[in-house]
C-alpha cells in the first residue's frame, strides 16, 4: 500500500503496536486477523492522509529553488479543497442514510467486515445483510447525485 519498504515496515511495527495498546477494544465478533487487518489498513490510510496534507504560504515560492517549487496560479481550481468538499459532501450523504442501511454500509464498506461477520453481529441474514448495503449504495448514489446536479459549478 505504501510502495516504500522503509515506510512499510515502519507500518508494520506501528501496527503491533497499536494491536498491543488497543488488543482490549477486540470484541471476538469477528476473526482476529480480521480485526488486525483492519486496525493495519487504516493505519496505513491515515499515514497516507498525513502525507498528503500539504501546507504552504500564500508566498511558497519566496526563497526556495524556482526548479523545485511549485507556481500556484491564483484563481485556478484548488484540488485539495475540491477534494476536502467532496469529502464533506460524501460524509453529509452518508449521515442522510436510514440507520439499518448506514450501519451496514459502516460495517462493510468502512470497517470491513465480511457479510457473515455482520450478521452475526446485527442479528440478521447473510442475504439481508447483503441487500442492505446493496441499497445503501443506491441511496448513496442517489444522494451524491442530487448533490451534484445541483451544484452551480464544474457540473458537480
Amino acid at each position: 500500500m505504501t510502495g516504500d519498504t522503509a515506510d512499510a515496515e515502519d507500518l508494520t511495527q506501528e501496527a503491533f503496536l497499536q494491536m498491543f495498546r488497543k488488543i482490549g477494544t477486540f470484541r471476538g465478533e469477528s476473526a482476529f486477523s480480521t480485526w488486525l487487518h483492519r486496525l493495519s489498513v487504516n493505519l496505513v490510510l491515515m499515514r497516507l492522509r498525513k502525507k498528503s496534507l500539504l501546507t504552504s504560504s500564500l508566498e511558497e515560492t519566496s526563497g526556495q529553488d524556482p526548479e523545485n517549487s511549485r507556481v500556484r496560479e491564483f484563481g485556478a481550481a484548488d484540488l485539495t479543497l475540491t477534494g476536502t468538499v467532496d469529502r464533506v459532501v460524501l460524509e453529509k450523504a452518508i449521515q442522510a442514510l436510514p440507520a439499518g442501511y448506514r450501519m451496514i454500509f459502516h460495517l462493510h464498506d468502512v470497517e470491513g467486515y465480511e457479510h457473515k461477520e455482520i450478521a452475526g453481529m446485527v442479528g440478521c441474514s447473510v442475504g439481508n445483510s447483503k441487500s442492505q448495503l446493496h441499497k445503501a449504495r443506491m441511496k448513496l448514489r442517489e444522494l451524491l447525485q442530487m448533490n451534484w446536479s445541483s451544484a452551480p459549478e464544474e457540473g458537480h
